[in-house]
């Protein structure tokens, strides 16, 4: 069973929302206080972040994000890859872990930040659109681009890493609060090892791997 911690980015959002229940049972009793008790919970099991284990496999491609594979397809990736490659779009409801995962080892070698719209993280044009965040990997054998998308309740992408860092496979480098979408762009001699529909856990579910 994985050990549940909580972001501390969600620590000031869940004792405010705690405060304020207290207040408003103390003022106005139980009856009143059972909304923001509910939005406590809510808060709590938004901000949620299971201790998963590291993988140490520079051959497969894990999941950066817990959702629902949205989109496959093959485009040429002018903005990190400069080459032919296959993107995995994976959508994370309000109900899904939103900390996301680095899919290999390897150092950050590209970091952009893009301010955009709040289109809802399912429309296609989001992923042009709307706010996000990309990271480039490189570990010395392959190359990826991972694109954290704002969605329609998404207001901000938190990043926990900068240009120039090593991270491990599988270790949490940011989130998107309340509602997103995650694509990771691969080369095209990966092999996508999972389907439109198909559920994933973020370091815990086989993407793709390197088969050349």
């Amino acid at each position: 069973m994985e050990k549940i911690e909580i972001v501390k980015d969600g620590y000031r959002i869940i004792l405010g929302f705690l405060i304020i229940t207290l207040a408003v049972f103390y003022f106005w009793g139980i009856d009143a206080a059972i909304v923001p008790a509910l939005l406590s919970c809510f808060f709590i099991y938004f901000f949620r972040n299971p201790n998963r284990p590291l993988p140490t496999d520079d051959s497969i491609l894990y999941s950066p994000a817990d959702g629902t594979v949205m989109n496959i397809e093959e485009f040429f990736d002018d903005e990190y890859l400069n080459e032919e490659a296959k993107k995995v779009t994976i959508f994370l409801s309000v109900f899904n872990v939103h900390v996301n995962r680095a899919p290999m080892s390897g150092e950050i070698k590209y970091q952009r930040y893009t301010c955009g719209g709040y289109l809802p993280a399912y429309k296609d044009s989001a992923s042009f659109v709307n706010e996000r965040h990309a990271i480039g990997l490189d570990n010395g054998k392959n190359r990826i681009l991972v694109i954290q998308i704002a969605g329609l309740l998404a207001r901000r992408i938190v990043s926990w890493v900068t240009l120039g860092k090593n991270i491990k496979q599988g270790e949490c480098y940011g989130m998107i609060k309340f509602g997103s979408s995650t694509e990771l762009v691969m080369p095209k001699t990966v092999e996508v090892l999972v389907k439109k529909g198909d559920k994933v856990k973020g370091g815990l579910t086989i993407i793709g791997r390197q088969i050349s």
